[in-house]
């Protein structure tokens, strides 16, 4: 299965890991630190999936990021990603449509892509 993601993550080594186990999977893959205004790269990338890092570097939230891509496309599947599960309480975590506490068993991740994708794909069709 191809489908374009694009991975926003402010951890290096996590982008390049994601990037390299999600390409392994036969996706196209985009990555981010979350620095980018993330509606230009939704506009430039145009993906089908997008895995949303909910702690970025400085001030910036993945969960307003959630809500800025929700402002824009209510369709795109959005993974959120955090190594901090009780974000799962936090309500606006609830515009996401799954959520992966990060992990180095990628299994979890590559499952919910899978899922996130078939739903991208199947409402594209």
């Amino acid at each position: 299965m191809s489908g374009k993601i694009l991975v926003v993550d402010d951890e290096k080594h996590i982008r390049m890991l994601y990037q390299e186990e999600l390409e392994g999977e036969g996706y196209v893959v985009a990555v981010s630190d979350g620095e980018d205004d993330i509606l230009a790269l939704l506009e430039k990338h145009a993906p089908d999936v997008v895995v949303l890092d909910i702690k970025l570097g400085g001030n910036r939230s993945g969960l307003d990021l959630l809500q800025e891509i929700r402002g824009k496309d209510q369709s795109i599947p959005v993974i959120l990603s955090t190594a901090y599960d009780s974000f799962q309480h936090d309500l606006k975590s609830i515009a996401a449509d799954y959520y992966v506490v990060k992990s180095v068993d990628l299994g979890e991740l590559k499952s919910k892509v899978a899922q996130a994708m078939a739903k991208a794909l199947a409402g594209a069709s």
